[in-house]
């Protein structure tokens, strides 16, 4: 039998989505322990956790913990690594004192580096995870939900598990208790690709015209802009040793054009607080990786640059943040 028993869930980074992913299995009478910043910790302490549902029309109130400290790691079985791409390798330096030496860790991230980035701190094995879902911090302890939420899960190279089948498949079913669908992968880092692929088609521009993504898909020069866009990111994923499909994609982008629509992406939430977003993890790694394998990425480059340079000015702003 696998040592996992998923007794106590802790999330880390407890922002829109870990506390969306925190709250659905506690609402499922799981043991959950949300770790996120002060005032949504307060917020969830005082009055619960306010949880709205996409097409539920009401607010739901989930009980759950909530800590500031990363101390109820300690007999946490399952971690929801939560936090941004930016902060994954202080994060893991900061729970390694504190994680059970048994405990599981998913990597509920953006992005294709995190799981290595993890496993060089930690010695846990860390489930790489594609997360599929629009949600929202409204405001402390309040998260609004705004369509999908299912996950794709699978193994890294480096995976420390014994018996990882039936782990993948303990995964899946602790998620079905939620109402979370959670698919199995046997190549999850096409997954991951074709994640950061959508994540470079919509999050700068969202980010950058404050617009959400049926907005987008209604401009025809935008339309064209993430058809080139595309073709750079497979290209350079092709050359990381990842195949993507061109029709496959395009048919994913209309997809979540259609679904998640009245979505902002997490960049335009993250430009609009006046906080840094992920882009150096998004169209940046792409610029990046298309720089050390001699692939041509003037569409990510221009975007990435753009959301820099908007970025270099929250300084300025009294609304600035770093968290």
């Amino acid at each position: 039998m696998s040592i996992y028993t998923f007794k106590h869930i802790a999330v880390v980074g407890a922002g829109a989505v870990g506390s969306f992913y925190g709250a659905m299995l506690a609402r499922a009478g799981h043991k959950v322990t949300l770790i996120g910043r002060l005032a949504h910790v307060q917020a969830i302490s005082n009055s619960g956790l306010k949880l709205n549902l996409s097409g539920a029309g009401r607010d739901e109130i989930i009980s759950l913990e909530a800590s500031t400290e990363l101390s109820p790691l300690r007999n946490a079985d399952l971690i929801l690594f939560c936090v941004k791409s930016t902060d994954t390798e202080t994060t893991a330096k900061a729970i390694a004192n504190y994680a059970a030496p048994n405990a599981l860790i998913m990597s509920l991230q953006n992005g294709v580096e995190n799981t290595s980035i993890i496993e060089a701190q930690l010695a846990q094995a860390v489930i790489p995870s594609v997360v599929y879902v629009a949600t929202e911090l409204a405001a402390p302890g309040y998260v609004k939900h705004h369509g999908r939420g299912e996950l794709v899960i699978g193994t890294s190279k480096n995976l420390r598990l014994k018996k990882p089948d039936e782990t993948l498949n303990q995964l899946v079913n602790l998620f079905a208790s939620a109402n979370i669908v959670v698919n199995i992968s046997q190549d999850v880092r096409v997954e991951q690709w074709s994640k950061l692929l959508i994540n470079c088609a919509f999050n700068a521009i969202s980010g950058l015209a404050q617009v959400q993504y049926q907005k987008m898909a209604r401009v025809e020069s935008i339309l064209e802009t993430q058809s080139t866009l595309i073709k750079e990111v497979i290209a350079v994923a092709l050359a990381d040793g990842v195949t993507l499909y061109e029709p496959k994609v395009m048919q994913a982008i209309t997809q979540i054009s259609e679904t998640m629509g009245s979505q902002k992406s997490s960049t335009a939430q993250d430009m609009a607080r006046f906080r840094p977003s992920e882009i150096d993890h998004l169209n940046g790694i792409v610029v990046r990786l298309g720089l050390k394998y001699g692939v041509p990425t003037p569409v990510n480059q221009t975007l990435f640059a753009l959301v820099k340079l908007v970025e270099q000015n929250f300084r300025a702003s009294p609304d600035y943040s770093e968290a």
